[in-house]
């Protein structure tokens, strides 16, 4: 029996570019970042540091959590794009990449506890990670499977990849796949005492960078079944085609030096999508703008793709590192370079790293894409990478 193609009918993105995708578009195509001062928790860093805080206007509901408004948030977004009404649906699922939770609140609860309050138990409810897949399941009435993937950095590639499984293997015919991540006093300090952070924000593969910048957001596609799409004709984005995984296991914070297990990720990914490394016309890269990461993963596609390397950027500095959210957040980025044949800009570039071995795209420019690959690497060695392929012309509404 043929595997199932894994379409894509629905974008929905929050971050600190906007709280839709039209303001995300707008702001990779005018170069702008949406870095700025952390006013989210009292922090004595808050003056020194910038990170990608998504801006006023999120609506966090009374028995909620800012990271389950996110989701929610990113999720109806995306249903609506897809043409999907809330509702029970027992065969839609919901898979989602989380670490932070509820932590915020808990923070916030600590914070008054220890300054003598008595605050409201109430704010611990939503503290674990899977409290936010549960939020879009129970808000959107989804009565399919709902599953909670933690892979650090890489979460929010792994919950898109997990979802294909699902649909690929027949499991389900629609699925809510994504990621989401807040701002947290802890996930701050604790980068920063890893003296990972910049100042000045980060400049993914730019030859003088200094480290990487916090940001928070969610983002979540509606991935179908392709025939189940198109029995009613619903618009398709694109096609979720290959992903591929691997664990370095060799440091709890630091990569392979060499990329060995980014390589090998990519590498699945490609051949799971039938495709070959010189089939791809852009990489929106990891590039979290650490030296040893970045220095990792261009050393892997350089084996990989040799001397026909393609387009190559970090969006890192549009939105900050958005920790569980961030693969998933890359992923509607590459989306859009595949509908709007255009590859965003790695913003904060000046001087490229000349031990790359490639030049990153300095500003947004128009490529033809076809197929367009999303790299994610966390913490752990745990190493993600997707391969999304242009829709036909005309597929769908």
């Amino acid at each position: 029996m043929p595997r199932r193609k894994v379409a894509i009918t629905g974008l929905g993105i929050v971050s600190a570019l906007g709280l839709t995708v039209e303001e995300t578009t707008a702001a990779l195509e005018a170069g702008r970042s949406g870095l700025g001062p952390l006013t989210l928790f009292p922090s004595q860093r808050r003056q020194h540091i910038l990170v990608g805080q998504v801006p006023s206007g999120l609506t966090v509901e009374r028995d909620s959590s800012r990271s389950m408004a996110l989701a929610c948030h990113a999720a109806r977004a995306a249903g609506q794009d897809a043409g999907l009404a809330d509702g029970a649906q027992e065969r839609t699922a919901v898979v989602l990449g989380a670490c932070t939770g509820g932590m915020l609140e808990s923070e916030a609860f600590l914070r008054e506890l220890l300054a003598g309050g008595s605050p409201d138990l109430g704010r611990l409810r939503h503290h674990t990670c899977g409290s936010a897949t549960d939020g879009v399941a129970a808000r959107l009435g989804l009565g399919g499977l709902r599953m909670t993937i933690s892979d650090a950095c890489a979460s929010g590639a792994s919950a898109l990849a997990a979802a294909g499984d699902l649909i690929a293997c027949g499991d389900a015919d629609v699925v809510f796949a994504g990621g989401v991540d807040t701002l947290t006093a802890l996930t701050l300090n604790g980068f920063c005492s890893l003296l990972v952070v910049a100042d000045d924000g980060c400049r993914p593969f730019d030859a003088e960078r200094q480290g990487l910048s916090l940001g928070e957001g969610g983002a979540v596609l509606v991935l179908e079944e392709e025939q189940h799409a198109l029995s009613r004709q619903a618009r398709i984005h694109g096609y979720l085609a290959g992903w591929g995984f691997s664990c370095d296991a060799i440091h709890a914070t630091a990569p392979d030096p060499e990329g060995r297990g980014m390589q090998r990720a990519m590498a699945g990914a490609l051949d799971a999508a039938g495709l070959r490394p010189s089939d791809i016309d852009y990489i929106n890269a990891h590039g979290s703008g650490t030296v040893d990461n970045d220095r990792a993963e261009a050393a892997a596609i350089r084996r990989l793709f040799a001397d026909r390397v393609p387009a190559v950027s970090s969006t890192k500095r549009f939105f900050g590192h958005t920790l569980a959210a961030a693969g998933a957040i890359e992923s509607v980025v590459c989306i859009l370079s595949l509908e709007r044949q255009r590859v965003p800009a790695n913003l904060g570039l000046r001087e490229a790293d000349a031990d790359l071995g490639f030049e990153p795209v300095a500003t947004t420019r128009a490529t033809p894409c076809r197929a367009v690959m999303s790299n994610s690497f966390g913490f752990g060695g745990v190493n993600c990478s997707l391969v999304f392929t242009q829709a036909a012309e005309g597929a769908g509404r």
